[in-house]
């Protein structure tokens, strides 16, 4: 898990709390109410928690700019599954079996 760690902060994706990250939401996947709203309450990520040996990726899409608003909303099934490959590959990369 500290490489995993460590690595999601080289990233900068580091959250405020310890084992926190803000993952990025890739801006083509957004929602087009999200497009719309990027500049007020962008940019949009996801949370990931990190434990002693697991992983929980929250699939809601947050915004940094705002905490309430109407376009902060769970993942359609398309974005869920993009994340998700995401997080399989990042870890792939870091030749961690899984």
């Amino acid at each position: 898990m500290a490489t995993i760690e460590t690595q999601l902060t080289e990233k900068g994706f580091k959250g405020p709390l310890d084992h926190i990250f803000y993952i990025p939401f890739p801006r083509e996947m957004l929602s087009d109410e999200q497009q719309q709203h990027f500049e007020t309450c962008g940019p949009y990520t996801l949370i990931l928690e990190t434990g002693r040996n697991w992983l929980k990726l929250e699939l809601l899409v947050r915004g940094r700019g705002k905490l309430r608003c109407t376009c902060i909303r769970y993942c359609t099934t398309e974005q869920r599954q993009q994340m998700i490959d995401f997080l399989d590959n990042f870890i792939r990369e870091l030749d961690i079996p899984v």
